[in-house]
């Protein structure tokens, strides 16, 4: 089934191009959810005509994308699990598991923006891309622990020694400043 793209869509076409797709993903996905039209003389006589305002719909979600992407870039969300003494978690975190991490964060995210190849079963610190608008994609690192300590001790381990002697720096020189108070 041919059909016109109304939106970017990731390993597909850009829009207003004509491609062919099965037919299930096009009843199922695409026309449904307003991302195609079916491919004729008079929806492509329509795209034409609407193009512009398309386009220009399209660039304000991807501006308005960006800037939340600039705001999110370099988060980090943790997600408390049971797991047993292997680290084999005893369930797994799923794409809906880290947008509700990232929604406790104070973004919006919907669970079919986050891109995860498989489901994570196993604890341990995994970037995580989020797709906000087709064009704009961020990482986000995703650290999977027992508890809130593990996750500190584990991300005070990852940290190169020569950052961890300037947090331990910081942090006495913080502690010196309020005894002199």
């Amino acid at each position: 089934m041919e059909v016109i793209l109304l939106e970017r869509i990731e390993k597909l076409g850009q829009m207003g191009e004509v491609v062919r797709v099965k037919p299930g993903y096009a009843r199922n996905f695409l026309l449904p959810q307003k991302k195609a039209l079916r491919a004729s003389k008079d929806n492509l006589a329509y795209f034409e005509k609407q193009r512009v305002q398309l386009e220009a719909a399209n660039l304000k979600r991807r501006d308005e994308a960006q800037a939340v992407a600039a705001k999110m870039e370099g988060l980090a969300v943790l997600i408390v699990r049971q797991a047993g003494e292997s680290g084999q978690l005893y369930g797994s975190v799923s794409a809906r598991d880290v947008a509700d991490a990232i929604k406790a964060g104070g973004f919006t995210v919907e669970r079919g923006q986050v891109n995860l190849d498989n489901p994570i079963k196993t604890l341990g610190t995994y970037p995580v891309r989020v797709a906000l608008h087709p064009e704009v994609p961020v990482t986000v690192t995703v650290t999977v622990a027992r508890s809130q300590e593990e996750a500190e001790r584990a991300a005070a381990a990852a940290q190169p020694p020569a950052a961890q002697a300037e947090a331990e720096a910081g942090a006495g020189e913080e502690g010196e400043a309020a005894e002199a108070e």
